[in-house]
């Protein structure tokens, strides 16, 4: 099943004329639809400053010559209606704004073959682009362990904990998104654009804005809801205190996601964001991607053991035996009286434990005494 034709080249010329997470515009296409919001934008553009810009931009766009052009260059424009649409994002209608951003887009452009509507169990990795080598190794190792889990890795090809992300899902053969602030034939950051071009053969890379659109600062707040409502939970490697991360991290926790964090030193300036996100309750601490796994996961899907120390030979012992060994002198033997006394406990009782100690090795006799054995130094 797909969208209408009019119904698709309605929603490419808005996508085309407003500004990605235009409450006011997106508001209304989900409301009135493609067509008929088109029709108001035309007959009523003097309702509001939103409407009276995007209004005055309709002469200069041809939407049909950018669908045709992204055809030919393997882009795809994704709309509510199509199999392809992930039902995730409906979910950001009526969820209000942040930082006068939100609401469900009109469409996504997407170049790639990887189908939307595969990224339901996906997990989000985000975080500073100048990140540490710690940080890197961290959102790698996480990315890595949950992707191979058979869960997609979705990120925003940026800098530093992104591309760290996408790198460790790729190391682990699994499916990796970049969702962009421009256009998906751009290669933004520059320097990524040999990622981008293989996410774009192998994978998918998607962005709100049409093609060709530049990476405008407002547009990153924007792409920010698209990774928090395309997956199933966000996890936040490496923030500044003044963080996009940390927006993600927000509208994850509005959408209701799973919203985790990892701790870094605490002196560390590049972890301070996330720290303050973890002290205040807004996300669960992860280690691991096990622990990851663990909160993404159904009821008993994923259960890890916590950590433990390597089991030790006293660790089996039954609960008085401890006492009595550790009234056993390492070096001078003692008798069975008086390591009864210091143990506090009847001379019976320790003379049967200390018989028991003995066969397992932790104390040894000796003609005038007790005293430890090899097993317990």
């Amino acid at each position: 099943m797909s969208a209408s034709d009019d119904e698709r080249l309605a929603r490419a010329t808005i996508s085309l004329v407003t500004e990605p997470g235009d409450v006011r515009c997106l508001g209304l296409t989900r409301e009135l639809g493609g067509v008929r919001f088109l029709e108001a934008l035309r007959e009523h553009a003097d309702l509001r400053p939103e409407l009276t810009a995007a209004a005055g931009r309709l002469a200069e766009v041809r939407p049909q010559q950018v669908l045709d052009r992204a055809r030919r260059q393997g882009i795809r424009f994704v709309v509510p209606g199509d199999d392809e649409w992930p039902g995730s994002l409906d979910e950001l209608g009526g969820t209000g704004a942040l930082q006068a951003r939100g609401e469900v887009p009109v469409g996504l452009w997407v170049r790639g073959p990887l189908r939307l509507d595969q990224l339901a169990s996906a997990l989000a990795v985000v975080g500073s682009r100048s990140s540490t080598t710690y940080g890197d190794q961290v959102a790698g190792e996480l990315a890595a362990v949950v992707g191979r889990a058979g869960r997609p890795i979705v990120s925003g090809a940026a800098y530093g904990i992104d591309y760290a992300a996408h790198r460790g899902a790729l190391s682990a053969d699994a499916p990796t998104v970049a969702v962009l602030a421009c256009g998906v034939d751009r290669a933004y950051p520059a320097a990524h654009r040999r990622l981008l071009d293989h996410l774009g053969t192998h994978h998918a890379v998607v962005s709100e804005s049409p093609p060709g659109a530049a990476p405008f600062r407002i547009r990153f707040l924007a792409r920010n809801r698209l990774i928090a409502a395309l997956t199933r939970g966000t996890v936040v490697v490496e923030a500044k205190v003044r963080s996009g991360a940390l927006n993600t991290a927000g509208w994850a926790d509005r959408l209701h996601r799973v919203v985790m964090g990892t701790p870094g030193l605490v002196t560390s300036a590049a972890s301070e964001g996330v720290h303050e996100l973890l002290r205040a309750g807004g996300a669960a601490l992860v280690t691991r991607g096990e622990d990851v796994l663990e909160l993404l996961g159904t009821a008993g899907e994923y259960l890890t053991e916590p950590a433990r120390g390597p089991a030790a030979p006293r660790d089996r012992l039954s609960i008085r035996a401890p006492q009595v060994l550790d009234a056993v002198p390492a070096s001078s033997p003692a008798p069975t009286d008086s390591v009864a006394l210091v143990a506090g406990l009847g001379a019976a009782e320790v003379d049967r434990l200390l018989a028991e100690l003995s066969a397992e090795g932790f104390v040894e006799r000796l003609p005038t005494g007790w005293r430890l054995g090899e097993r317990a130094r």
